[in-house]
């Protein structure tokens, strides 16, 4: 049996997806099974990361979990993963995790890495996937695209490498259910360095509308981002986008390394997603 946390999410929908393909026994665990919109062959169970204590049924005869760094209680969760048999440990994390640091660089970082500390602390199999800027990111501009053609944000021509959150389950599902992934630190990219400003030019071709966008300011977008996000979330936020204006991350080749295909395309993803800026 897998769990899967974070079941109904962006990724783990598709962790979800692939695992039941390769035939695996699922158990999703959500915050509210009744609003979940997981295949019927998954044993769905209410849970919360943010109570462990209260995951003892859930973890249950569990040999391998997809762990997203949720619920601000990593170690209680993995110390008591461990205890309940689980062997294996896959990690949502981020490439703004630092190796040999004492401080992180930002607050996404610090929770992430808190996530990592906690299961590599532990005697468990563990694999860290460290993507860098999801797609579905862009997901945040669909309300001034839906109003208009103009898209109002900060740094353009900040230059990411955005992968589909499809990729990154798929690495998942290899790490999940394969050997040779324990101690790997998968940096997870895209093929492709584009600029923000290219992505909405992709967004309107797949719906077939010419967008622009205009900049506003750091201090305008802080903000507008502060009213449904926490200040120290956003700052890590807006600071990677202005470092990625100068020194953008590089790709990385590792989705197709460990699965054997080329990762989507921000334009692939662009047309999937279509629907969701109309």
């Amino acid at each position: 049996m897998i769990l899967v946390t974070g079941a109904t999410g962006s990724v783990g929908r598709h962790v979800v997806a692939g695992l039941l393909t390769q035939g695996e026994r699922v158990r999703a665990l959500t915050r509210d099974p009744g609003r979940a919109s997981i295949p019927g062959q998954a044993e769905i169970v209410r849970g919360d990361l943010g109570a462990p204590d209260e995951l003892g049924d859930a973890l249950r005869g569990v040999h391998a979990v997809y762990l997203m760094a949720m619920g601000g209680a990593p170690r209680r969760f993995a110390e008591l993963a461990e205890r309940c048999g689980v062997r294996r440990v896959v990690v949502l994390s981020t490439s703004d995790v630092l190796d040999n640091v004492e401080r992180q660089p930002d607050a996404v970082a610090e929770l992430h890495g808190a996530f990592e500390h906690a299961v590599a602390r532990t005697g468990m199999e563990w694999t860290f996937l460290r993507p860098n800027e999801f797609a579905g990111n862009s997901l945040h501009w669909a309300p001034q695209i839906m109003a208009g053609d103009v898209v109002r944000a900060p740094y353009p021509l900040a230059r990411t490498v955005p992968i589909h959150e499809r990729d990154i389950a798929a690495v998942a599902v290899r790490a999940l259910t394969e050997d040779g992934h324990h101690g790997a630190k998968y940096a997870l990219t895209g093929p492709q360095l584009i600029t923000h400003a290219d992505q909405l030019d992709l967004i309107g071709a797949a719906i077939g509308r010419t967008l622009r966008m205009e900049e506003i300011s750091a201090g305008e977008a802080r903000e507008q981002m502060t009213r449904y996000a926490p200040p120290a979330i956003v700052d890590a936020v807006l600071g990677q986008l202005a470092a990625a204006v100068h020194h953008p991350p590089a790709p990385t080749g590792t989705v197709e390394q460990v699965t054997g295909r080329p990762p989507y395309s921000f334009a692939e993803w662009a047309r999937e997603h279509a629907a969701d800026f109309r």
